[in-house]
């Protein structure tokens, strides 16, 4: 197999280890020349529709509608609320989006697709919250809620294992859905190739 494939990631991608996948698929077909995007799904949405990109792992709200594209659903997640170790919620193990009101938050930039889980989260309850910092990237998110200047929404994956940071179900929070997606219109061999070695992770017994 010969050809190219264009791949496009989200920062927060958990459900599925895709350097090992296009490890995988490397050792498979040697002459596909691959290339990798990182940005947001409504821009992966609109690249595979026009054809400039084959396949992209998308993050969106449990009530988004994906339209142009094919779709397989990867994983379904709860965010929930990362705050500092020294933040008074720390010791909680369980909230309400109505705990978290008064917080500060950081978050993905207004309108993207990664922020729009937990705005309609709070807007569906009529809820309103304060978000005084945007970062593109997990890491300078958790970065900011380690120095306890704000709390952050995020799917559980993408937490580590800190003494810094404390993690905390939020019973009405917001819901993040993870897809595959594809062209609708006639898959290059690569492409599929590539969608047929993705599946979703076995579910626990």
């Amino acid at each position: 197999m010969r050809g190219t494939l264009t791949i496009g990631v989200i920062p927060t991608v958990t459900a599925v280890d895709l350097p090992a996948a296009i490890g995988d698929f490397h050792e498979a077909h040697p002459e596909v020349r691959i290339t990798l995007r990182t940005g947001g799904s409504d821009e992966f949405i609109t690249a595979i529709a026009e054809g400039r990109m084959d396949v992209a792992v998308l993050g969106l709200p449990e009530s988004a509608s994906v339209k142009g594209v094919r779709t397989r659903t990867l994983a379904r997640q709860n965010l929930v609320a990362v705050v500092s170790a020294d933040h008074p919620l720390a010791h909680r193990r369980r909230l309400r989006l109505e705990n978290l009101t008064e917080e500060t938050f950081v978050d993905f930039p207004a309108g993207t697709p990664g922020r729009a889980p937990s705005d309609r989260a709070f807007q569906a309850r009529g809820l309103f919250r304060e978000v005084a910092f945007e970062a593109t990237s997990t890491g300078l998110i958790l970065d900011l809620v380690r120095h306890d200047l704000a709390v952050a929404l995020l799917a559980p994956d993408v937490v580590p294992a800190d003494d810094r940071l404390r993690t905390i179900e939020v019973a009405n929070g917001p819901v993040r859905i993870e897809y595959l997606a594809w062209s609708d219109f006639n898959p290059s061999p690569a492409a599929q190739a590539f969608l047929d070695q993705i599946r979703p992770p076995a579910t626990p017994a």
